[in-house]
């Protein structure tokens, strides 16, 4: 098993696996790290889809292109889930609060899941195995990937993780600098735009010497091209359809 340091410091995004499945030791292990998840209130406000099913899997793909799902052992999903308590409520007598329809309900919930998605890929990284996480999951097809995955309402998936055996080992994709991640103190913006544009260059650089498919761009321009992207998503229309109708 790798150390802390290696597992996290070393990590890097493996989009291509070998066909040699995840052992039930190691799947039990990333279950327990799940399960084991910080999470607000111990509301435990996630649930986790694990998929190995290649059909299941394959159907995941056609809705959002991304190959590694269906080439991963296991494709897992990580959910907000308030529908736990909303059966224990019933069960009780209790009426539930309309909380998951609050602003803090949505943002407890997806730190929840994305903890829990954390969690798994920490474990999973440290034994070895190759990670992905996949955003796109959730952007995609929302509501398609919520009728395929049966959710009931109270539960939206936030994002998905590919898991398996690396067949590959990129290059390591650089990262911003410290002083523009880790504040002291107190928001320090003196220092922002000089940080960025060095940036842009460090990836213009990578983008234009990594080993593999070679396009080339700075971070600002793929970053603000992603977010146009972005307007076209319709995601509250798929969260309410899920249950969450935000009223404050």
């Amino acid at each position: 098993m790798k150390t802390v340091k290696d597992t996290l410091l070393d990590r890097r995004s493996i989009r291509r696996y070998e066909r040699q499945p995840i052992s039930k030791e190691q799947l039990n292990l990333i279950y327990q790290a799940i399960r084991n998840t910080p999470t607000s209130y111990n509301g435990q406000q996630f649930c986790v889809i694990d998929i190995s099913d290649q059909q299941v899997k394959e159907q995941i793909y056609d809705l959002t292109g991304q190959k590694q799902i269906k080439t991963c052992s296991h494709f897992m999903l990580f959910c907000i889930d308030y529908h736990k308590i909303a059966v224990a409520a019933k069960l009780k007598g209790e009426e539930m609060p309309p909380f998951p329809s609050t602003a803090d309900g949505l943002i407890v919930g997806v730190v929840d899941a994305s903890l829990a998605m954390m969690s798994a890929l920490t474990v999973a990284e440290s034994l070895g195995l190759g990670t992905c996480p996949i955003g796109y999951a959730r952007t995609a097809a929302p509501e398609e990937l919520s009728r395929l995955m049966r959710l009931p309402q109270g539960v939206f998936v936030i994002c998905g993780l590919a898991l398996g055996v690396p067949r590959e080992q990129p290059d390591m994709k650089p990262k911003q600098q410290e002083s523009l991640i880790i504040h002291h103190e107190h928001y320090c913006d003196e220092n922002i735009a000089e940080g960025v544009t060095t940036y842009d260059k460090e990836i213009t650089d990578y983008t234009a010497s990594r080993s593999g498919n070679v396009k080339i761009h700075d971070w600002t321009g793929n970053i603000l091209s992603y977010y146009r992207e972005a307007m076209n998503y319709h995601i509250l229309d798929a969260l309410r359809s899920q249950g969450f109708d935000i009223i404050k």
